[in-house]
């Protein structure tokens, strides 16, 4: 009988194991349980070309290893999972992942290319500046494992994120960085000691003294061809991989070409220049470059990476409250909804929730851009993230992890990092284009160089274009702008999360506001107080707020809010108060010494007290009168309506500066939309607008070729927010605008608005100036090179400088009026 051996490990199968893989349609037998998951994984990720390709002898060596496979099975266990995976219903699922080995734009490009040729991934968001994925796939049809497999497998590293993880990587890659950059210039410091009496006295040195010169240049160059200039190794050979042209490729051969050049003339003519000095300067201006344009990028776009280490890892819980109030410290992580915490004065808040009890005030600015404090104490609502600044607070959980507030922050601003403009897709495609169309220009300079002067010119000036025309600048002129607008906004309270939006908003002609908590603060105000009888406005407004003073109603509140104007109070004591529902409310009030029966609220019940009301006692008002009276008659009426936000007229006066045509469009009546849209001096106002009505507004804006920019803030919003060019969801809106919404403004301040388009107008002009920089440059660089004008380290220098110049340039954007 003959013996079955596994298809994975290559040992024996024993007879009682039936353990199968299905291979090209054909049933494969393994050894054990282990096997079968490996190789079954492997054939799910695709990667069953591996099969084929390994040989005889290396059957039983696993690519990639069981060991590995193992680990990343375990990522698939729900109760790991729980940690980090967002899971809904439906098996959609959503993580988090932190990635390693990224050198350049197209990295992300390549990462993401490959996650989405996966059978089952639904979205792909990376963000270049943090080094961040966001993975959003159905687990139905693919697994967490098989994600990191297809990662590892393209030659990069993953794992779920960890903020400390990461900054202990980014430390780590960091040092090794600078090690390499100083292995580079010591030993571009020796090559030049060794190379310069060869470039003065080469022909007077005694042969013997100029064979020692050339080993001791060679000598010295060697730590940076076998250690500086690894990472243009690596990039290279994962392009190859990948069967793609990377910035890496021309590099890497650029330095391999001149080494062997060098060992050759080494070997073979000592009279002839080694090329040492060359290599050592050209990886150390390199390597300089890089780590300059690295740590610009990452500054660039650090406010995501700000947000999410915000949140601590610890907390005090409050097991038994509120018959205990002893804490005891928890974890962050597996907090529950319901779970009481104590939040000490200095501490970062964990949760979003409600105050449970104290006071104290919260230091918002990291969220909303606000920097005086909040005040908040029992019945507020605090936000994960946010810093309590005076007292101890104890807080009820409501929403934690990757439900709080916070988080979606996180994820708007990943979205908006990880959107590229038509711009950046043309510039990617054109990079990669160049590269292969440089490669291919090498070849014909080089014989024609050979053919014209000799070999060791044809060398460096090849050497030459390879290094000075490689695209990097023209990779990094889109996402570090964008990263760097991006994180200038969120630092002020604006989060630009729609695919294309920043974009968008540099194009905009016309902006469509909502009026009922958009412009106004979508509660009622006195805008008025008219005196009916001998009570002067002080008094008046004195008497109705002692009336008040128990009452919930939002009438109230709003007479209570209004500040009474500077000038002697009267003393006022009250009692017998009386309060009908949906009428108003009565009490006995001793004002200045004398005592009668006041009334407030509606004319009908006023006049019960206070008589007959002349109808022409008080101006027409659209909103809502309040009347006050005694027995000697009517006294006061309060006009109240729904107030105009503070920074509206502000706000308005900036956009129209912009050159930009602002409409009104609501739901209210029309007299109080025409009224806001008068005070404000709006150009176009649309009032009693069912969500039907406003959808078919906004399009007939768009039939006329205008761009749309809506502000909104309700549910009825929804529909016309997603139909915009460009949605804008203000603070305190309902959940479904804010998801529907291309920008979340997270404060109430409207004159965010135009300049965040005044941020997206200046974001495309640097997008542009950069695009023009890289490709000027290129069309400069490469018939210098080819011309023979530069030397490889001068090329070095200048590729150097010029992702430098596109990287400056966009760090500009994160700077802050």
């Amino acid at each position: 009988m003959t013996k079955k051996t596994c298809f994975h490990c290559g040992l024996d199968v024993p007879e009682n194991i039936h353990l199968p893989v299905v291979y090209e349609d054909e049933p494969r037998e393994t050894c054990c349980a282990g096997c079968q998951a490996v190789a079954q994984s492997i054939i799910d990720a695709g990667l069953g070309s591996y099969y084929k390709q390994r040989t005889a002898d290396a059957q039983k060596a696993a690519l990639p290893s069981d060991e590995v496979l193992a680990q990343l099975k375990l990522y698939d266990l729900p109760e790991v999972q729980a940690d980090f995976v967002e899971a809904d219903s439906g098996g959609r699922r959503e993580a988090v992942l932190m990635l390693g080995g990224i050198t350049c734009a197209a990295c992300i490009w390549l990462i993401e290319q490959q996650l989405l040729r996966l059978k089952g991934v639904i979205r792909v968001d990376l963000n270049y500046s943090t080094h961040r994925a966001r993975v959003v796939w159905d687990d139905n049809a693919v697994a967490l494992s098989d994600i990191l497999l297809r990662i590892q497998s393209t030659g990069y590293t993953a794992a779920p994120y960890d903020a400390q993880k990461v900054e202990a990587q980014h430390q780590k890659e960091r040092k090794q960085f600078i090690v390499r950059l100083a292995v580079a210039g010591l030993a571009m410091m020796q090559t030049m000691m060794f190379a310069v009496p060869t470039y003065f006295y080469g022909g007077d040195i005694e042969p013997l003294y100029l064979e020692i010169l050339h080993w001791g240049g060679f000598l010295m160059v060697l730590p940076v061809v076998f250690y500086a200039a690894m990472p243009f190794y690596r990039g290279a050979l994962r392009d190859l991989k990948n069967r793609r042209v990377g910035m890496d490729t021309p590099i890497a051969l650029a330095v391999v070409m001149t080494f062997a050049a060098g060992i050759y003339s080494l070997i073979s003519n000592a009279d002839q220049g080694m090329y040492f000095e060359s290599i050592a300067m050209l990886v150390f201006f390199l390597l300089a470059g890089r780590f300059m344009e690295q740590t610009a990028r990452r500054k660039a776009g650090d406010a995501a990476e700000r947000l999410v280490k915000l949140v601590p890892a610890f907390c005090h819980v409050l097991k038994n409250y509120p018959a205990d109030e002893t804490a005891e410290e928890g974890v962050v992580a597996k907090l529950q909804r319901g779970d009481v915490v104590l939040v000490k004065a200095g501490e970062v808040i964990p949760v979003d929730g409600t105050v449970l009890a104290g006071e104290s005030e919260a230091n918002e600015a990291m969220l909303t851009g606000e920097s005086l404090p909040v005040a908040k104490s029992a019945g507020a609502k605090v936000t994960a993230g946010t810093l309590n600044a005076a007292g101890p607070l104890i807080v009820r959980t409501e929403q934690t992890g990757g439900e709080t507030r916070l988080s979606h922050i996180v994820k708007l601003l990943d979205r908006a990092l990880a959107q590229k403009p038509r711009a950046a897709e043309l510039a990617e495609r054109y990079a990669s284009s160049f590269v292969v169309g440089e490669l291919v220009l090498a070849v014909p300079v080089f014989i024609g160089w050979t053919l014209y002067a000799d070999m060791q010119t044809a060398l460096w000036i090849t050497v030459a274009l390879l290094v000075i025309t490689c695209p990097c600048a023209l990779s990094l002129a889109t996402p570090t702008a964008l990263a760097a607008a991006t994180g200038a906004l969120a630092g002020k309270g604006v989060l630009v999360g729609g695919r294309q939006s920043l974009e968008t908003l540099a194009q905009i002609n016309d902006v469509v506001f909502d009026k009922t908590g958009t412009l106004t603060r979508g509660e009622p105000g006195v805008f008025r107080i008219v005196p009916l009888g001998r009570l002067n406005i002080s008094d008046g407004l004195a008497a109705a707020q002692a009336l008040e003073q128990q009452s919930e109603h939002p009438l109230a509140k709003a007479i209570l809010r209004h500040e009474i104007p500077d000038g002697p109070k009267p003393e006022i004591t009250v009692a017998q108060r009386i309060n009908r529902i949906g009428h108003g409310v009565s009490a006995s009030l001793t004002v200045n010494g004398e005592s009668q029966i006041w009334s407030l609220g509606r004319a009908e019940f006023v006049a019960e007290i206070a008589g007959r009301l002349e109808e022409t006692a008080v101006p027409e008002h659209d909103g809502t009168v309040i009347y006050l009276g005694n027995q000697q008659g009517f006294q006061t009426a309060f006009l109240l309506a729904d107030e105009i936000k503070d920074s509206a007229a502000d706000a308005v006066a900036a956009l129209k500066a912009q050159g930009l045509r602002l409409h009104l469009l609501s739901g209210d009546r029309q007299v109080a939309a025409q009224t806001v849209a008068d005070t404000l001096g709006l150009d176009e106002c649309r009032a009693e607008a069912a969500p039907e009505d406003k959808l078919a507004y906004v399009e007939a804006l768009q039939r006329q070729g205008r761009k749309v920019l809506m502000v909104g803030d309700g549910i009825n919003d929804a529909p016309v927010l997603a139909k915009a060019d460009v949605s804008a969801a203000v603070a305190g809106g309902a959940d479904v605008a804010r998801d529907g919404a291309d920008v979340v403004l997270l404060n109430d301040d409207l004159r965010i608005l135009p300049e965040m388009l005044a941020k997206a107008v200046q974001t495309r002009r640097v997008i542009r100036q950069n695009l023009s920089w890289a490709g000027a440059y290129n069309l400069i660089a490469v018939p210098l090179a080819v011309f023979g004008f530069v030397t490889p380290w001068i090329a070095a220098l200048g590729m150097s400088l010029s992702s430098l110049v596109v990287v400056g340039n966009a760090v500009r954007l994160a700077k802050r009026r």
